[in-house]
């Protein structure tokens, strides 16, 4: 477990580096391709800089609030409190913020930079369906993220994606509006469009970074957390029986909850992070066969 979290820290540079090395690409091609002073690409640096350190300490807010997630306290919802509550002090870890997003859909997730900043989601539909057992699963789950440090990799990937997105359109934008027939534009014209077709492509290997390992992970020690394999396997099953796919989707955040929120078989879950329901189903009771 240490030499994943040790992994998982380390993977968050590597991503953040990267994020920054390819806006630098794309920010001198904005310079080269406009005939722009070099001022330009360092103040376009230092910005994306900041970018970074906003990601970093404000990326957990803008997951929660871009799919419209209402906190709540002990008063609002004392049997979710006292789950999250229980289990945290069962993996000696602060007790995270709580949140419920109004959606008749089966998800959830959790976001922050570390376990001291640390946030659980569900949905309003989870807490109806889900049993006792069943919902100590899902919370057991999301507090292995929390104590795995995913939550780290997987608030940068979400951000970072999101703004290279935003670059694409900006680069797609200059590029068919921009008149410009200077024959010295041209190289730099085409890299535009180039870029412009790899950025979402960048965006998506971002997000591919999350290993669907860690939902595994995330499963078995979340059961051994529990000692009862069988909550989260129920839980589970009852996630594919009733659905997963939120009324608000983004692609940004999807990889956040422990199962898709786009649903159906896009192209987009070709790529999942999320590992098949029934393979996640099998291992666990596996793991109870085997105890």
């Amino acid at each position: 477990m240490y030499k994943d979290i040790a992994q998982n820290k380390r993977k968050s540079f590597y991503i953040m580096f990267f994020f920054f090395l390819f806006v630098a690409l794309i920010i001198w091609l904005f310079v080269k391709f406009l005939n722009g002073n070099f001022y330009i690409f360092y103040i376009g640096l230092f910005s994306a800089l900041i970018y970074i350190a906003i990601t970093y300490y404000f990326g957990s807010s803008m997951a929660l609030a871009i799919n419209k997630a209402n906190p709540v306290t002990k008063s609002q919802n004392p049997r979710l409190y006292r789950i999250v509550e229980n289990l945290a002090i069962t993996d000696g870890l602060p007790t995270p913020k709580i949140y419920i997003i109004n959606d008749s859909a089966l998800n959830a997730f959790a976001t922050g930079r570390d376990p001291n900043h640390a946030a659980i989601t569900v949905t309003s539909g989870l807490l109806e369906i889900m049993d006792d057992q069943e919902l100590q699963g899902v919370i057991s789950h999301e507090m292995s993220h929390i104590r795995n440090f995913d939550i780290r990799v997987s608030m940068i990937a979400f951000a970072l994606s999101a703004i290279i997105s935003i670059l694409a359109d900006i680069i797609i934008q200059i590029v068919w509006l921009r008149d410009d027939n200077n024959s010295n534009n041209q190289a730099f014209l085409y890299l535009g469009i180039v870029a412009a077709i790899l950025a979402p492509i960048v965006a998506l290997f971002i997000q591919l970074a999350i290993s669907r390992q860690r939902e595994y992970l995330a499963d078995a020690s979340g059961a051994l957390a529990t000692r009862y394999p069988e909550g989260l396997a129920s839980a589970l099953e009852k996630i594919g029986k009733y659905g997963s796919k939120l009324k608000v989707q983004n692609t940004a955040t999807a990889h956040l909850f422990i199962s898709s929120p786009l649903g159906g078989h896009s192209l987009t879950n070709l790529f999942s992070t999320h590992p098949p329901l029934k393979d996640r189903i099998k291992r666990l009771r596996s793991m109870e066969s085997n105890g």
